[in-house]
């Protein structure tokens, strides 16, 4: 969702910048690295969330340029429906007494209750 998100609000633009706008955008907490972001294109590219177009970017350097597709617009507006469905139960499972638990979503939408303190 944060790669789509983020070429929706940058326009099309290239993996790196992808990256560094993530993590500018998150005060530097979250940081994708290169092995997770090349493949995770690759597969929405396969999706056809995204097209790529290679461009110039200097005398002897090409970048490859993401746009968002409708499809694509239409998997991000799924993903953020999700997302806050699942948030808004998170008052009613992860309460214990006064204590409210941090949880872990993972890519298989399951949910996983981390103990105070990690």
């Amino acid at each position: 969702m944060l790669i789509l998100k983020t070429i929706k609000r940058l326009g099309p633009t290239h993996g790196y910048g992808i990256a560094k706008s993530i993590q500018q955008t998150s005060d530097e907490v979250l940081r994708v690295e290169e092995g997770s972001l090349y493949p995770a294109l690759q597969r929405i590219l396969r999706k056809d969330w995204v097209t790529a177009e290679w461009v110039q970017a200097g005398p002897k350097r090409r970048s490859r340029i993401y746009h968002l597709t409708p499809e694509g617009r239409k998997q991000l507006s799924a993903e953020i429906s999700e997302y806050r469905r699942v948030l808004s139960l998170h008052p009613y499972f992860c309460q214990t007494g006064s204590i409210v638990l941090p949880i872990i979503i993972t890519p298989a939408r399951r949910l996983y209750h981390l103990p105070p303190g990690l």
